[in-house]
């Protein structure tokens, strides 16, 4: 290394020790997001017609699931029909073994699982599939229902990184219409962070549909139940233009 310049050797040592404490410093900026990265490991909260759907496209599209409901037992068929990357357990099982946790089950669970398993669920991505149905799930959806979805989950799931995906046209559709020839069928996604949203969005084309970012959680409202594109099958162009998005 050359330096020009008076410099005496006190200087020299100064530069090298500061160029190293540089390079010690974690680049946790510049880590790649788990979008980006090879197969997930999915806990799967829920693993009924929605989540056992999207459990079987997302081994398909080679990631590791793990299957949960608290009779795990009924899903042990589903799971040796999958493979060795599908593995079944309890909903905490599920949701320690994620990377990525997807939790497709009645709202009026929603409270429970943020509350029972905070601690294996902070700091990861939650894709939210579950929908506030006030005549089925009583007041916390109603609740929902006003504040709007999003906020909701961001609320119930304290400490994780929401995103509201796979809420609608319904598990017949996400069953048929995956991978579909010509333009995919849309799945609305919202998220405040970008990671989340990338995750969620990911995890949507693996699954074999078009993810159409809607915006932050304030805008789930806009495809929650009770709107008008709820449980419509679209494909982006057409969600696109329902929701007034470019």
């Amino acid at each position: 290394m050359t330096i020009d310049g008076p410099f005496d050797r006190r200087d020299v040592l100064r530069i090298m020790l500061a160029g190293a404490a540089v390079v010690s410093v974690p680049l946790t900026g510049l880590v790649a997001p788990a979008s980006s990265q090879g197969p997930l490991k999915i806990g799967i909260i829920g693993a009924g017609r929605i989540g056992g759907t999207m459990g079987e496209h997302w081994v398909k599209a080679g990631h590791e699931v793990m299957l949960s409901s608290r009779h795990p037992e009924n899903l042990k068929e589903l799971a040796a029909r999958l493979g060795p990357r599908a593995r079944v357990g309890m909903p905490r099982s599920a949701a320690a073994f994620g990377e990525v946790i997807f939790i497709a089950v009645p709202y009026s669970a929603m409270p429970e699982i943020g509350r029972d398993y905070a601690n294996e669920l902070r700091g990861k991505v939650v894709v939210n599939a579950s929908n506030p149905i006030p005549r089925r799930d009583g007041p916390v959806a109603e609740e929902a229902q006003k504040k709007g979805a999003g906020l909701a989950d961001a609320e119930l799931l304290p400490g994780t990184r929401v995103a509201r995906a796979f809420t609608s046209p319904g598990a017949g559709v996400f069953r048929s219409e995956a991978h579909r020839a010509g333009e995919r069928i849309a799945v609305a996604v919202a998220a405040d962070d970008r990671e989340a949203m990338e995750v969620a969005s990911r995890l949507v084309r693996d699954a074999g549909f078009e993810p159409v970012h809607v915006g932050p959680l304030a805008r789930a409202k806009d495809f929650q139940p009770g709107t008008a594109i709820f449980g419509k099958a679209m494909t982006a162009r057409e969600m696109k233009q329902a929701l007034g998005l470019p």
